[in-house]
């Protein structure tokens, strides 16, 4: 285990008393599980599991959780270049079902990044409504769009801003607001170091101060009759139920309906808080809140879909410098002002009179929907994955989607009998 502060064990001991606290620090002592959640926008989870050549225990959280041992190696497997699942903490999962979404909510994900949680609740709104995943931090901003590219996810607008400024811009406009608040993290000490360096009481005050912040403005921009969470992954009483107290409080029209409390030794995961605020109705109808962008062609694309796909080609959101994306059925009327870093699937861009397509483009759909696709495996898959090029069938030219276990994992050009890799550099698992 590692050493742990005198002064948080002091508080952890006064929390849970002689016997709980003696059952935490063994729980400390123990290997923490690794889990998994199969995305269900691509595949279910008994699909998953008959591919699946590594070992999976469901770790009765909800159908799509497994926990695997430490011998899988999940961020360079093919089951996870084609976005079927993503690699979660057991007890992060929690926060996003209690918010009990529905297909066709504004959802609002307030502090959104590395995405599980996006992830989460785009696949429980089945890619419908509109989903707006925030990140303050540009370069985590830039990790969440990764995920929810690699997992198909369309109905999601990226926004990079600070909460308050966020709230001035979309008042009552959410049915559903999760707040995953930035924390001391001490539910995480198990395995996280640089929690365990950062901790002092001075830090958690100073956490608790910035969390009422956030929950201010996540209150501002939940609809009346909406549903709240809030949820950390530390123990402190000053950042979970003190908070919570506060917030009440301050906002006679919430009430908290239920609050949880996972640790590592009662949970097969590690440490959660999480609070669920319900916001009373109000009398009268809001105005209409999603828009829909005003229809422009762009030739170079609808050439393309027809060469590529099969169906006709949807509306397109094209930007002056030449990119093309895919809007979420839910975005905002008014955007002016926000700061989007995505919205919807970047589907490319136009150069030179052609288009080119985007990675997202290729992970978005099921492979049925290309006219081109070419399936590998074995060794084949693995130098594609690793951004070699491979020989196909001399048939077979232009964009075609490869795909590995039925689902894509990305662009290839075929030309001559030769597959060119389109794979980012970025995305490639090198071997």
């Amino acid at each position: 285990m590692r050493e742990l502060p005198e002064a948080y064990l002091k508080r952890m001991r006064s929390l849970l008393g002689e016997a709980a606290f003696a059952a935490y620090l063994a729980a400390m002592e123990r290997t923490p599980k690794r889990a998994l959640r199969v995305n269900t926008l691509k595949i279910n989870a008994d699909e998953f599991c008959a591919l699946a050549d590594f070992s999976l225990e469901p770790a009765d959280i909800s159908p799509e959780c497994f926990l695997f041992g430490d011998d899988a190696a999940i961020g360079r497997h093919p089951l996870h270049a084609a976005g079927l699942c993503y690699v979660q903490e057991p007890s992060a999962q929690m926060p996003a079902d209690l918010l009990d979404v529905q297909p066709g909510m504004a959802v609002l994900d307030l502090c959104a990044a590395p995405g599980g949680k996006t992830t989460q609740l785009a696949a429980r709104m089945k890619n419908t409504g509109g989903l707006v995943a925030n990140e303050p931090v540009r370069s985590r901003a830039e990790t969440l769009c990764g995920n929810l590219e690699r997992l198909g996810v369309r109905n999601t607008m990226v926004t990079c801003m600070h909460p308050d400024a966020l709230a001035a811009l979309l008042p009552a406009w959410f049915d559903r607001v999760l707040v995953d608040a930035p924390c001391s993290g001490e539910g995480m000490f198990r395995k996280d170091g640089r929690a365990v360096s950062e901790w002092s009481a001075a830090h958690v005050a100073a956490c608790a101060a910035r969390q009422h912040q956030i929950l201010e403005s996540a209150a501002e921009m939940l609809k009346p009759g909406g549903r709240l969470v809030y949820s950390t992954c530390t123990f402190s009483r000053e950042e979970n139920e003190d908070t919570v107290k506060a917030f009440l409080l301050r906002h006679s029209d919430f009430s908290c309906g239920q609050m949880r409390r996972l640790y590592p030794h009662t949970f097969p995961g590690e440490g959660q808080f999480m609070a669920a605020f319900e916001r009373e109705p109000r009398a009268g109808t809001l105005p209409p809140l999603f828009g829909k962008p005003e229809a422009v062609r762009v030739p170079e694309w609808e050439a393309f879909y027809r060469e590529t796909f099969s169906g006709e080609a949807p509306e397109v959101l094209p930007l002056p410098d030449g990119r093309v994306f895919l809007p979420p059925e839910g975005l905002p009327q008014k955007t002016r002002g926000l700061r989007i870093l995505r919205a919807g699937v970047f589907a490319g861009e136009v150069r030179a009179r052609r288009f080119v397509p985007g990675h997202a483009l290729a992970m978005a759909f099921p492979a049925d929907r290309f006219q081109r696709s070419i399936a590998l495996d074995g060794d084949t898959l693995g130098r594609f994955l690793a951004g070699e090029t491979v020989a196909c069938g001399p048939a077979l030219s232009g964009w075609s989607a490869v795909t590995a276990f039925g689902h894509s994992v990305g662009w290839g050009k075929a030309v001559n009998g030769v597959l060119k890799n389109k794979i980012p550099k970025g995305l490639r698992i090198l071997r």
